[in-house]
């Protein structure tokens, strides 16, 4: 998985956009103590840096170095390169010991982990019963009815060939993917719950995104360009539509938590 963002490894750093607040402090409510929290598959430490503004101590991990290399560097946030497959020598090593971390995130990640395996070591770390996890996506972003109508049958044409198929559960905004976990206190179920990340950009911006998908990526290895000619062209005369370059660009999150529970 890993590879699919190495090319795209500053692209993506400046073009993601910050998740909300508004969900920091959902999650955060849920925690009865913020020491520390494991942040998996952090990429860029889009979600480390708003972390290390609640908890303690922040561990992030992830398996490619070029996207931490791009990640904030913060006093109480450690980041650490791990396997692909992380056994619970290298987990305990790495990360902690068992029973010991508040809080486990999972920011746009999720989707491509080995989720039983994953599921055992997030049960292993956490402390019980209180141990939060809380992993969310977010799905295609959305400008006004001009861009979005050159923009959805581009996503769901255009580039549907070439997106691994992990991207159907982002595209379900989660609800179908395995989650053993029980509702947190004030909640019935465990979600997906609805926020909104918002960004300003410009278009050459906007084509920046774009470009660090990587189903991108994957199409230009290829030999296929997905933003051609007319599809830019396209994208321009419904961009400048409103005469106003700068735009508020809304990525819909959607996050499902729960807590480990007396396992």
């Amino acid at each position: 998985m890993a590879k699919l963002f190495i090319e795209q490894a500053k692209q993506y750093a400046k073009t993601r956009p910050s998740y909300p607040q508004e969900l920091f402090e959902f999650i955060a409510s849920k925690t009865p103590s913020r020491d520390l929290v494991w942040d998996v598959g952090t990429g860029s430490g889009q979600a480390a840096r708003s972390l290390a503004g609640i908890y303690k101590n922040v561990i992030g991990t992830d398996t490619s170095l070029e996207q931490l290399e791009f990640a904030p560097k913060l006093p109480n946030v450690r980041y650490r390169q791990t396997s692909p497959v992380i056994s619970m020598g290298e987990l305990e090593q790495t990360v902690s010991t068992q029973s010991s971390v508040d809080l486990v995130t999972i920011a746009q990640a999720m989707h491509w982990f080995d989720l039983p395996a994953f599921y055992q070591q997030v049960k292993w770390v956490l402390k019980k019963p209180h141990g939060v996890i809380a992993a969310w996506c977010y799905t295609v972003p959305e400008v006004n009815d001009s861009v979005d109508s050159v923009f959805n049958p581009f996503y769901t044409v255009d580039s549907d060939p070439y997106w691994e198929p992990q991207r159907k559960l982002v595209d379900d905004k989660f609800m179908t993917i395995d989650f053993p976990f029980e509702p947190v206190e004030g909640t019935d179920n465990t979600g997906p719950f609805k926020f909104v990340a918002e960004k300003m950009m410009d278009l050459d911006e906007y084509f920046t995104y774009i470009r660090s998908w990587s189903a991108y990526q994957t199409a230009k290895a290829k030999g296929v360009e997905l933003l051609r000619d007319d599809v830019i062209e396209s994208f321009k005369s419904a961009w400048i539509k409103d005469g106003q370059n700068q735009k508020v660009v809304k990525f819909p999150v959607h996050v499902k938590i729960g807590k480990v529970g007396n396992i």
